[in-house]
């Protein structure tokens, strides 16, 4: 992502081939200023051995979102923290995930995300915090 503030789609760069998120089966859908949604499409290698959705495939899927909110506005970041509560096992075709800032800062944002099973039920929620590169 650009390190300018003018907003730069992340989106055709995040979903290409040879990017960790898409070659993992996630895939960035909306991103519009203060808001991004994406999804996991699950398959057999996103599941754990309880053939629920992999603990670290979810906090992929939330943590690329959420990456795409906090530079929704423009500008390029790296995580700088990041918590994640587990509510219940992840399971079916796609996991989708909203993410919404707490704080767009200059320096550091806070964006909050809800995952969501395909019957609606939410299966994790976290905060991550972004460091903002300084626009040049």
């Amino acid at each position: 992502m650009s390190n300018s503030t003018e907003m730069i789609n992340p989106i055709p760069v995040v979903n290409s081939p040879h990017q960790f998120s898409y070659e993992n089966g996630i895939l960035v859908t909306r991103v519009i200023p203060g808001r991004a949604e994406g999804v996991l499409v699950v398959g057999p290698d996103s599941v754990n051995p309880y053939r629920n959705v992999h603990g670290g495939a979810l906090a992929t899927l939330m943590d690329t979102v959420t990456g795409c909110c906090a530079c929704s506005k423009g500008g390029s970041c790296v995580t700088a923290n990041c918590t994640m509560e587990f509510l219940r096992p992840a399971n079916g075709s796609e996991i989708k995930c909203i993410a919404t800032p707490k704080k767009m800062g200059k320096s550091l944002s806070v964006i909050q995300a809800e995952l969501y099973n395909t019957d609606g039920s939410v299966v994790a929620t976290g905060t991550y915090t972004f460091y903002m590169f300084p626009s040049k």
